[in-house]
Formats: C-alpha cells, sequence, structure tokens
C-alpha cells in the first residue's frame, strides 16, 4: 500500500486580469457609447461562455502556479515558504479544494482540513457550539464522534464563556482560536495551516505548534504548514517545499530549503513584488562609508535610502523591523513617533533618506519589514523581508543599552536621525 497522500503532477493555475487602456485627455461622445457597447458585448460574451466577469478591455493571463510537482508521505510534517506573491496561498487553496487547478493534476487521500483565513469554513450567524458540529457534518463525521471530541476543542480554544454566542461577535483572535481547535481535533488525516496563526498571541502560537506536532508525531497525520517565521517552521516541520514565483525552487528536508531560501534573497538588483497599489517602493540601497553597499559594519552607522510612490494625499510616517537570519524580529523601529518624522506627501514619488545606528549585532545576514503607516492610526502597507543586510564585522563595545528581545517585534529604540524626503517630481 502506497504511503503518499498527496501527489501532485504538472499543477498550474491561470488568473486572467482585466486592465483599463489609457484614456485620452478629449473624449467625443461617439467614443463613450462605442466604448459602453464594446464593454457590454465582451461582458455577455464573458456570461454565455461560462467566464469569469473581468473589468478593463485589456486581458491578462497570470499565472499563480505552474509546472509543480511533488509528493508528500504520511506523517510529514511539510514547510511551504516562499516571498509574498510565490503561490503558496494559492496552492493550499487547491490541496484544500477551495479553488480548481487549471492544468495538471493533485491526488489527495484522506479527509483534509484546512485553517486558510480568519472566519474560514465558519457560519457568522451560527454560534461557536453549532459552527464545531457542522464543521464535523463537513468532514463526515457523525454526531456521536463530535461529541467526543466537543471538549477537547472547547478547553483547547478558551473559549467555553462565549461557545452560546453567534461567531460574528467573536474578535479575530478567538475565530482562530477556535478554528484551529476544531481542525486540529475533528481527527483529519491531513492539516493545512496558512500564515492565520499570526493573529493569536504568542502563548496560543506556541500552543498550536505543539498540537500540530503531536497530531504528527504520535497520530501519523500529514501537516503542512506556511508561515514567515522561519523559527516555527524549522521547529515543527521535517521536510520543506520552496516556492518562487508560483514554481518549485525546492523540495527537500526543511534545513536544505530554509538555506536555499535565505540565498536566493538579494538585493542586488531591488526587486520587490508590490501588491498595494497605492504605495509602492521602487529601489531601497544603504551605504556605509559613503559607499553602496548591503556588506556592513554594525558598530557604524548606516544610511538607508529609499524610494517610493504614493497614489494619494496623506500624511505618512514608516516603521521598520530588523528580524535575524531565522526571521524572528530583534528590533522595532517606530519612525512616527519621534519629532519630524511624519510627513505630508501629495501623490507622486519621494525619496527617504534616514541613518540609524545598530545595536553590536553578531556576524551573519538580517531581514527588514518595512511598513508605511498613518502614525497611531493604521499601517497602510506592509512590505515582507523587502531587504536584507549581511553584517561582516562585529565587536562588543560598552554602549549602556538594555538590549532585551521582545516576543512579538523585538526591542523598541529610537531610531533614525537626520531624516530628509525629497519629492521627485
Amino acid at each position: 500500500m502506497s504511503n503518499i497522500v498527496i501527489k501532485a503532477e504538472g499543477l498550474g493555475k491561470k488568473y486572467l486580469i482585466g486592465h483599463q487602456s489609457e484614456r485620452e485627455s478629449y473624449t467625443a461622445l461617439r467614443d463613450v457609447v462605442a466604448r459602453n457597447v464594446k464593454d457590454l458585448w465582451n461582458k455577455t460574451r464573458q456570461v454565455m461562455s461560462g467566464q469569469q466577469l473581468l473589468a478593463g478591455d485589456e486581458i491578462e493571463e497570470f499565472w499563480a502556479l505552474r509546472d509543480i510537482d511533488f509528493e508528500i508521505k504520511r506523517g510529514d510534517r511539510v514547510g511551504i515558504i516562499g516571498r509574498n506573491g510565490a503561490g503558496k496561498s494559492t496552492l493550499l487553496k487547491i490541496l484544500s479544494r477551495i479553488t480548481e487547478p487549471s492544468e495538471g493534476k493533485v491526488t489527495i487521500k484522506g479527509r483534509v482540513a484546512s485553517l486558510l483565513e480568519v472566519g474560514t469554513g465558519f457560519h457568522p450567524e451560527l454560534t461557536g457550539r453549532e459552527n464545531i458540529y457542522l464543521n464535523g457534518a463537513i468532514l463526515g463525521m457523525t454526531r456521536n464522534e463530535i461529541k467526543k471530541k466537543f471538549d477537547e476543542i472547547v478547553d483547547f480554544a478558551e473559549v467555553e464563556k462565549f461557545l452560546d454566542t453567534p461567531v460574528k461577535r467573536y474578535s479575530s483572535g478567538m475565530y482562530v482560536r477556535l478554528a484551529f481547535a476544531v481542525a486540529a481535533h475533528l481527527e483529519p488525516e491531513i492539516l493545512v495551516v496558512d500564515e492565520v496563526l499570526a493573529v493569536g498571541d504568542a502563548e496560543f502560537q506556541k500552543k498550536c505548534l505543539g498540537k500540530m506536532e503531536d497530531v504528527s508525531k504520535n497520530e501519523g497525520r500529514t501537516v503542512l504548514f506556511v508561515s514567515h517565521n522561519m523559527s516555527a517552521i524549522k521547529h515543527l516541520c521535517n521536510s520543506g517545499i520552496l516556492l518562487s514565483w508560483g514554481k518549485i525552487g525546492c523540495v527537500d528536508n526543511i534545513m536544505t530549503v530554509i538555506e536555499k531560501y535565505n540565498s536566493t534573497v538579494s538585493n542586488q538588483p531591488f526587486k520587490y513584488q508590490n501588491t498595494v497599489e497605492k504605495y509602492k517602493v521602487l529601489d531601497i540601497c544603504t551605504l556605509q562609508n559613503d559607499v553602496v553597499t548591503n556588506s556592513i559594519d554594525s558598530n557604524q552607522d548606516v544610511i538607508f535610502i529609499i524610494q517610493f510612490e504614493i497614489k494619494d494625499e496623506r500624511k505618512i510616517s514608516f516603521e521598520l523591523s530588523l528580524k535575524d537570519e531565522n526571521y524572528n524580529p530583534i528590533i522595532f523601529y517606530p519612525f512616527g513617533i519621534g519629532q519630524n518624522q511624519n510627513f505630508y506627501c501629495k501623490p507622486g514619488r519621494y525619496k527617504l533618506k534616514f541613518k540609524i545606528k545598530f545595536p553590536p549585532l553578531s556576524i551573519g545576514r538580517y531581514y527588514f519589514d518595512l511598513f508605511i503607516v498613518e502614525t497611531f492610526v493604521k499601517r497602510l502597507a506592509t512590505f515582507i523581508n523587502i531587504y536584507s543586510l549581511d553584517v561582516v564585522s562585529s565587536y562588543v563595545v560598552s554602549t549602556g543599552w538594555a538590549f532585551n528581545k521582545t516576543v512579538d517585534i523585538g526591542s523598541i529604540m529610537q531610531c533614525a536621525d537626520d531624516f530628509e524626503l525629497i519629492n521627485l517630481e
């Protein structure tokens, strides 16, 4: 009997994206009428042929996944890693039978329970109790089978007080706790978990990782786990799949896959897939001793130059998170709490320049997340692993700093001096 529970062969997923062509500054009435008639004809044709409705008069094919081949054995704990836009979530949606592949096929043996987004699989009008039974029924379990697991689910999720409350009134953290408890305890052969666990607190994340390890090692179930937290991936998984721009980059043991991923993160040239239309990072570089470099001495000041584009009028600031080679946050830089670090920007291109003095860092590679924020209100755009620096020289000096790492974002420091923002228009 074959021990393979998931097998993908030539898997691909294609999406059609509509684009609006450039409009001339002067448009006659006949042009408007002709364009509207053309749009109506295109939509009618799409409906008649069973295609998705697309806005715009130019259609582009976008392959989120292509030529994906791999095999996963029973009891494997597989970490799926890659940069934003690599196709990780699309792959999990295909494996969870939420969406169909455009080409190729995937063979799955066993029941699949997935936790992909906050609220996935829950009916907002039903109570927590009713949703537990609903999810069990979807997985093909009898009422008696669900009853046997019911108390374990409630204890794990720690939502007993709100069990008879409609889940639409749950916080996102409560949603995730109950959703994971249901997925992990209702005995699926395959458990699929996306980055949604990041919503929960650190203690619950640790609890979830322990449960996933337990169901795999002791109960022989297969776990597929997506996360940008390399420490969690390394702790839980024994094998990995690296995705890069919709294609397989590496399939191997987890340490080899992480090393391959680290080696592909490069800043020469700068390349980042912007996913927020209104805010785009165009280029990042660092200077030390007036030389452009991403290999630095951590005891000397580093100048950052970030070019970005903004398409609305707003007062903004920036946040920066420094992470180690395992993607654990070390230091968080909230620029907006300092003086002269909030900028009123009109639509256009800008260059941001600032200086950072790092605490003594050990030799190795470090990664940065960048956030464009409306200070004390909300984050407008998030750019994960957008840049990396290699510390090639470091020595410990008496700084007087109390450098204590926190669980979520690292130690908070007042970071930058000599701020300067230049309008490039």
